[in-house]
């Protein structure tokens, strides 16, 4: 393990980059990602959301490894570094409760995708050849309680397995086997799917843009889409930074990593939507798009049961190579800031993570009706209450810190001294101060707009 000090260090550069790469692709990509775009016209959707990516997601992304190489720090004691003293170390503790809210969640659905891949493999989803059953199997599927915390239980132990075996033999080893996996599953996936006949007005629906397709809702969906995908605001990339070396390059790595989870989104669509019109299903299944339609379109195929557990190994490894980045967040802050052991540190956050994780589980079933948090499961609860307020909120104050409380000559130093385009960084530094915190406060108004609008009317109707 290469060492600064007794802080842990990425073996390689290649090993950072298919970590950090990991912790931006997730189900976000594969699950959120195609059904978004299936909504929001397809082709005209995704470019509005590759220029966004490019003009908020980069600078936010740079930002944040930025930060976390300068003060090698987790995310709390990263603002303690660069706001020591201040109120704006909340941005440090904001980020790892996300991490932590984010987590418990999420497991649940990387727990479903576990449930699926066993489904396929035993046969049991042999039978599913419309949209109806799905649905039904799906609706059996997550009612059922002991099964919905198991699969819970056997996702939170599989990232807690990996990362308490550390940066270099948990995380990076295990990113080195698992990305590539991804990419081999999702190629096999589009070959399978540009083969059927009928797939080609899928691709035409994904490449040819029509933006009489798009509305003032699609424009913030694909903003939305962009932020959330990448996994920022919520300190994981300040936490991966932080074991990165000075010898790396932080421009070229974020680019890397923006790059491949772009990559994985795209090539998402070409596995999912070439097959879905091939089968004459509609491409706006909405947030069932993977468990509703998917398992339908398989079903119909000649040796489907075979690509149906190809994809949900996909969707787990996606789920995972998150899920652990994640964790660490919340591991990382514990080492630091408590002084406990990984190992003590993994077995207690995960435990915690997986007990506040049961009702997410329940809320399909038994919890199903309770909807005390402002109107919604707990699941839905918690998924708001992150993807809404806590992860747009982070970045914003991620950005403004930077640019205006530290200072963006602090740490302008940390990015490539040697790269061949020297206005990178004056770009960069442009955009962390006039534009990304400006965008996001606009993101974070637009996503919330219905709940202020629905607020007012419960306290003034």
């Amino acid at each position: 393990m290469e060492s600064g000090g007794s802080r842990e260090r990425w073996g390689t550069k290649v090993g950072f980059i298919l970590a950090a790469a990991g912790s931006a692709i997730g189900l976000g990509n594969i699950w959120k990602f195609p059904y978004v775009a299936g909504e929001n016209g397809g082709a005209a959707f995704v470019l509005i959301y590759i220029v966004f990516v490019i003009i908020l997601g980069l600078p936010i992304m740079i930002a944040e490894l930025v930060i976390g190489r300068h003060t090698e720090k987790d995310p709390v004691g990263a603002f303690k570094v660069i706001a020591g003293g201040t109120k704006w170390v909340f941005v440090g503790y904001l980020g790892v409760l996300s991490g932590f809210f984010i987590l418990s969640f999420y497991s649940v659905v990387g727990g479903w995708t576990l449930g699926y891949i066993v489904k396929s493999i035993s046969g049991t989803a042999a039978g599913i050849d419309s949209i109806e059953t799905a649905k039904g199997v799906f609706q059996e599927f997550s009612m059922d309680p002991l099964l919905m915390i198991l699969y819970h239980f056997l996702f939170m132990g599989s990232c807690m397995v990996i990362v308490i075996r550390g940066i270099k033999k948990g995380i990076e080893r295990w990113s080195k086997v698992l990305m590539p996996l991804l990419f081999f599953i999702l190629i096999v996936l589009i070959i399978k799917g540009l083969s059927m006949e009928g797939s080609f007005r899928g691709l035409s629906f994904f490449l040819k843009p029509d933006f009489s397709k798009i509305t003032a809702d699609s424009i913030i969906a694909a903003l939305g889409q962009s932020f959330f995908s990448l996994s920022l605001g919520m300190g994981a990339m300040i936490t991966y930074g932080s074991y990165l070396s000075k010898k790396e390059k932080i421009l070229h790595s974020a680019m890397y990593i923006v790059l491949l989870d772009t990559l994985i989104a795209i090539l998402a669509g070409f596995a999912i939507f070439p097959a879905v019109f091939a089968m004459n299903m509609s491409p706006k299944g909405g947030p069932g798009l993977i468990f509703h339609i998917i398992p339908a379109v398989f079903g119909k195929m000649e040796f489907g049961y075979i690509f149906s557990t190809l994809f949900f190994v996909l969707l787990f490894i996606a789920a995972l190579t998150s899920g652990m980045s994640l964790l660490e967040v919340v591991t990382a802050y514990i080492i630091d800031e408590r002084g406990w052991s990984r190992r003590k540190g993994v077995y207690v956050t995960g435990t915690i993570i997986f007990l506040l994780g049961v009702p997410s589980a329940l809320s399909f079933g038994v919890i199903r009706d309770a909807t005390y948090f402002l109107g919604n499961t707990f699941f839905d609860f918690m998924d708001k209450l992150t993807s809404n307020y806590m992860l747009p909120i982070g970045g914003f104050f991620i950005a403004i810190c930077l640019g205006y409380k530290y200072g963006l000559e602090n740490t302008i130093h940390e990015l490539d001294p040697d790269t061949r385009v020297i206005s990178l960084k004056e770009l960069w530094a442009f955009f962390i101060k006039f534009i990304s915190p400006f965008l996001i406060l606009f993101l974070f108004i637009m996503l919330i707009r219905d709940d202020i609008v629905s607020l007012f009317s419960r306290l003034f109707g």
